[in-house]
């Protein structure tokens, strides 16, 4: 568009074009650094807490560090494959992705492998993937394009019982093949993940509080007709008591307090945690790995890790409350809800404040599918941050 201005004189001038001006669009720096500090200091906690363990290593005291690495480069690249594509193919490939999941979850039924009691990996070379880590991220995203088609077709203008029913008709067919697995940790991360996309969603209270009731009352029949494992049954009881059993149940609440109480202000040291040299805590390098925060760092630095995650936390809200579209914002919203849960649900039974139910903590566990997941949702999110910072007319 050109105007004309005039001089004092009266004549015209040459036209001037309007004055306008486009924001490069840029990447969430802030989410970014915080997300790769806590993968750095996630694969040295992960060093730490295998160097010392023959039993793990081989003997190759650098053995998982070369197989951390190697699953952050992988996931670098998934990160930055989801970034670079255009959002209309974002939502295009929403359902396949959906799909595959869903195929990942009956392959480990029909062909996985049982690791701590639970069926819910598939081996692929020397590679184990674990199908429920992705289905997380599709849920998400399924039940987000259900909103977005919704409002995009005109559907109605408040989200009614019929995009509820179809949003948890997604969410419910992972959780059932979880449920066969069975895997109750990660059970529990998608429950609260889909009770958030449900409430950013729009969904009514009603809607809200039968499903709270719902799952309370799910609980209870599961626990009164056998349904869970007796190795689950024991972890809740050695939660709500960890003395009941030191030996079993409760051994690993009891080591992990041990080890976060061991570290003090300042902690022990980078590799040099008494508890964490020992292997006294199991799976320290996964579900556990907190605790060699706790202990090597001490109470500065596990704060310095709550408070990273909680960066990561603080900068997904915020891209959802200023994403462009619905599917972005509920998107990022359920991502958001997704970590935050798992984060506390892990940090939460290191510090004996929650049961023991097996989940990682994001970005910072070992294993690659957990990461994998983490990462493409760090893509997803870096993208809708990249369309809500687009072109912009001044």
């Amino acid at each position: 568009m050109t105007v004309l201005s005039t001089r004092p004189t009266g004549r015209p001038a040459r036209p001037l074009r309007a004055a306008t001006s486009l924001r490069a669009p840029g990447l969430d720096w802030l989410l970014m650094l915080a997300a790769l500090a806590l993968v750095t200091l996630g694969t040295l906690l992960v060093w730490s807490a295998t160097s010392t363990r023959a039993d793990l290593t081989g003997g190759d005291p650098n053995a998982y560090l070369r197989k951390q690495l190697v699953n952050v480069a992988i996931g670098l690249v998934l990160m930055v494959a989801v970034l670079a594509t255009d959002h209309r193919w974002v939502r295009i490939l929403a359902p396949l992705a959906y799909l595959a999941s869903v195929g990942g979850l009956v392959m480990v039924l029909v062909a996985g492998s049982t690791i701590n009691g639970s069926r819910s990996w598939i081996q692929l070379g020397g590679m184990s993937i674990q199908p429920a880590e992705f289905a997380k991220l599709a849920v998400v995203i399924g039940m987000a394009l259900v909103v977005a088609e919704r409002t995009e077709r005109r559907w109605g203008r408040r989200v009614g019982s019929l995009e509820v029913v179809v949003m948890l008709a997604i969410a419910g067919v992972p959780a059932a093949l979880i449920l066969l697995q069975p895997d109750l940790g990660t059970m529990l991360v998608l429950s609260a993940t889909v009770f958030g996309v449900l409430a950013v969603a729009g969904a009514g209270r009603l809607w809200l509080a039968g499903l709270t009731l719902g799952a309370v009352g799910g609980a209870v029949v599961a626990v009164s007709m056998g349904v869970l494992k007796p190795y689950q049954v024991d972890r809740f009881l050695a939660f709500t008591n960890p003395g009941l059993d030191p030996r079993g149940a409760g051994y690993n609440v009891e080591q992990a307090r041990i080890a976060v109480g061991n570290g003090g202000l300042l902690g022990q040291g980078l590799f040099d945690g008494s508890q964490t040299r020992s292997g006294f805590v199991p799976e320290q390098h996964t579900d556990f790995i907190f605790t060699v925060a706790g202990e090597e760092l001490g109470l500065v630095g596990a704060g310095v890790l709550i408070l990273l995650v909680a960066v990561v936390i603080w900068r997904a809200l915020t891209i959802s409350a200023q994403a462009p579209d619905l599917f972005g914002r509920v998107a990022a919203a359920g991502i958001a809800c997704w970590w935050g849960f798992q984060a506390f649900q892990n940090i939460g039974m290191c510090l004996g404040i929650m049961p023991v139910t097996g989940v990682p903590l994001p970005f910072v566990s070992y294993g690659g599918s957990s990461l994998f997941a983490g990462m493409l949702a760090l893509g997803l999110l870096q993208n809708i941050h990249l369309r809500s910072a687009g072109p912009l007319r001044r």
